[in-house]
C-alpha cells in the first residue's frame, strides 16, 4: 500500500493474534517493524518466522525488524520502549496500539486488582504509548499515525467483561479526542474494531469446532474473522490511501454491529 515502505512502525502486543498479523503485514509492505514483547524475547520468534515467510512470498522485504521489551501497564517501560525504537530505527512514524487483555467475571464480583489490570493495559497503556509517540511525532515535524486496536465492544455491551468493555469504550473517545486535537499537525489517529476473531485470546471458542460454529451463527456473514483480515485494514488506515481519514473506528466484524437479530423481519404488533 502507498506510503508504508520504509516507515518505522511500533506494534505493541506483537507476539500473537492480531498484533502478530499486523507486524507481519507491515513488514511485507516494506516497513521497519519494532516488535513489542513482554519479558520473554522467544515469544517474538514466531512473529519473526512469519515475517520471514511473508517476505519470501513477496520476493523479500527491505525493512529492518527489531525486538522491544515492554510491559505496557508500566509508564517507565513505555517511555524506554519508544526511546529505543527512535534510537535504533531513527524515528517512529506509526504506532499500532494492539496490546490488550481481558478477564471474565460477573460485574458485581470483579476484583479491583483485576479491573485495574485490564484498564492499565488496554486503556491507560494505550494512552501512554500514544502520548510518547505524539511527542516524538511533534519533534520530527513530519506528523505520524496511530492505529488503536479496539473492538466491537466499543458499542456492544459485553456482560461479565465490564473492565474490557469500559477500556474499549474509552479507547473510542481517546481515538476521537487525539484525532481532533492533532489533526492540524499532520497526525492521524484511527481505530479498528474487530468482531469475533480466531486469536489466542479467544482460543476457548476458536479452537472448539462446536463453540466456533455457535459464535459464527450470530454473525451475519456466518463466519469468524482472521487476524490477517484485521491486519489488512490496519495497513490501509496506516497508509497514504487513508490520508483523509482520522478519528474513525472501522469495524471489521462480518456485520456483527448491524443488529443481527433484525436480519429476519419481525413485528411487535400494534
Amino acid at each position: 500500500m502507498k506510503g508504508l515502505k520504509g516507515k518505522n512502525v511500533l506494534v505493541t502486543g506483537a507476539t500473537s493474534g492480531i498484533g502478530r498479523a499486523v507486524a507481519v503485514r507491515m513488514a511485507a509492505e516494506g516497513a521497519n517493524v519494532a516488535i513489542n514483547y513482554r519479558k520473554k524475547p522467544e515469544k517474538a520468534d514466531k512473529t519473526l518466522e512469519q515475517i520471514k515467510e511473508a517476505c519470501s512470498e513477496t520476493n523479500g522485504c527491505e525493512g529492518r525488524n527489531i525486538l522491544v521489551d515492554c510491559d505496557v501497564s508500566k509508564e517507565e517501560e513505555i517511555v524506554a520502549m519508544v526511546a529505543q525504537v527512535v534510537e535504533e530505527l531513527g524515528s517512529i512514524d506509526i504506532l499500532i496500539n494492539n496490546a490488550g487483555i481481558q478477564i471474565s467475571s460477573e460485574s458485581d464480583s470483579v476484583e479491583t486488582d483485576d479491573f485495574d489490570k485490564v484498564i492499565n493495559v488496554n486503556l491507560r497503556g494505550a494512552y501512554l504509548c500514544a502520548r510518547e509517540a505524539i511527542q516524538q511525532f511533534l519533534k520530527q515535524e513530519n506528523g505520524g499515525i496511530i492505529i488503536n486496536v479496539s473492538s466491537v465492544h466499543e458499542i456492544i455491551p459485553r456482560p461479565e467483561y465490564i473492565s474490557y468493555s469500559i477500556s474499549k469504550g474509552g479507547m473510542e473517545n481517546m481515538t476521537k479526542t487525539l484525532a481532533l486535537e492533532y489533526a492540524d499537525r499532520g497526525i492521524r489517529v484511527n481505530a479498528i474494531g474487530p468482531g469475533a476473531t480466531a486469536t489466542d485470546i479467544n482460543k476457548d471458542w476458536a479452537e472448539d469446532p462446536k463453540k466456533r460454529e455457535e459464535v459464527a451463527s450470530n454473525i451475519p456473514m456466518k463466519r469468524v474473522g482472521t487476524p490477517e483480515e484485521m491486519a489488512a485494514v490496519t495497513a490501509f488506515l496506516a497508509s497514504d490511501d487513508a490520508s483523509y481519514i482520522t478519528g474513525q473506528t472501522l469495524f471489521i466484524d462480518g456485520g456483527l454491529t448491524l443488529y443481527p437479530k433484525f436480519m429476519e423481519p419481525w413485528s411487535a404488533g400494534e
